[in-house]
């Protein structure tokens, strides 16, 4: 086994202490309400995400409603995620296709899934691990390509490579794990500009340590 392969066991055994019960952060209460939240989180935070649809959702709360909502409306109300315009589409696109082509219940595969407009694989795999606990790969966010790198899990330069890396490492039943909690580290303690490598519970055994 090479030195990612053991590092790996220990990342997240030390991860699951630090973080116990670590879960998506996005607020859903239906499938509808978390395919669209996830489709809102491109390029935004889960907080600007949940701030918007605590009033989103008290407007639009199925498939249908979204489907059949005005565009414009739409429009306006998801606007501070950014990318709004492309987003309503994917919303919009998306919930028609779950209504039309899978009788209103989210496909259970990462290939049907993918086929709804709006729809990548990243989105894909957050929604069927957190709909079904369906594990068909690894959620790589920008947290999760920034830790997987530092720590030497991935030297990948795509979040394709570096999910594929963290596959193989990693076994199935602990993919939805390991990226909410790289997720939760990158947000407290290793962020982008400035990781916190002194108070950071993986220093011992991150090769990026002190040295960023």
């Amino acid at each position: 086994m090479d030195a990612k392969g053991k590092r790996a066991p220990k990342v997240l055994s030390i991860l699951k202490r630090s973080y116990p019960g670590a879960r998506i952060t996005l607020r859903y209460r239906t499938q509808a309400e978390l395919v669209v939240s996830v489709i809102l989180s491109a390029q935004c935070t889960d907080r600007k995400v949940n701030e918007v649809t605590s009033v989103l959702f008290k407007e639009y709360k199925t498939f249908g409603d979204f489907a059949g909502c005005d565009r414009k409306t739409l429009e306006r109300l998801i606007r501070p995620t950014g990318f709004y315009r492309n987003k309503a589409g994917s919303v919009i696109g998306c919930c028609k296709g779950v209504l039309e082509r899978f009788g209103g219940r989210l496909p259970r595969t990462i290939g049907e899934m993918i086929s709804l407009p709006g729809v990548g694989r990243k989105t894909a795999n957050v929604v069927l691990s957190n709909a079904y606990g369906i594990n068909e790969g690894v959620v790589v966010d920008t947290h999760v390509f920034r830790l997987a790198r530092r720590l030497g899990l991935s030297a990948g330069k795509t979040p394709e490579k570096v999910e594929q890396d963290l596959i193989a490492l990693f076994p199935k039943r602990a993919w939805l794990a390991v990226s909410n909690l790289l997720i939760h580290h990158g947000r407290a303690v290793c962020t982008a500009k400035r990781p916190a490598c002194a108070k950071c519970s993986l220093s011992k055994i991150c090769p990026s340590a002190f040295r960023i």
